[in-house]
């Protein structure tokens, strides 16, 4: 029996999936995600190849982190000039943007390379409940 490799030519139309972050921890959350978008949720799942389907995440600004992490995380910037470092806080994050905060957690559970970059396109976040993606007719998962 031979191993099934998914081609770019005979792939299915992607599926669109609608996951509420409202009291979600982070983490799980964020692989829940990375997984969707990855492919592995499928039986046609090909590392090389992108079989992965879109996710919308809602309420970005409630989901849940354990532990004292609200205080002690920290999001590092760097301009790129001498002394050009940044630190924000978690909670000053969730204030700001708090679509970053997932975003964030999901890109470092993809690999390093192109192909997940490209992947980490078909992720689309929001603060609020509400989504401009209702003409895709997501499909509604709990994490």
């Amino acid at each position: 029996m031979k191993t099934f490799l998914a081609k770019k030519e005979t792939l299915p139309q992607p599926k669109w999936y609608l996951i509420d972050a409202d009291g979600v921890v982070l983490g799980r959350l964020a692989v829940k995600v990375a997984n969707i978008i990855r492919g592995r949720n499928k039986p046609t799942y090909t590392p090389h190849v992108d079989t992965g389907d879109f996710v919308i995440i809602i309420n970005a600004e409630k989901v849940a982190v354990t532990g004292k992490k609200e205080a002690k995380n920290e999001y590092m910037s760097f301009s790129g000039f001498v002394g050009g470092e940044k630190y924000r806080s978690l909670a000053l994050t969730r204030e700001q943007h708090p679509e970053f905060i997932i975003e964030h957690a999901v890109k470092g559970m993809l690999p390093k390379n192109a192909l997940a970059r490209k992947m980490l396109t078909k992720v689309r976040v929001f603060a609020g409940a509400t989504h401009p993606h209702e003409a895709q007719n997501p499909i509604k998962i709990t994490v």
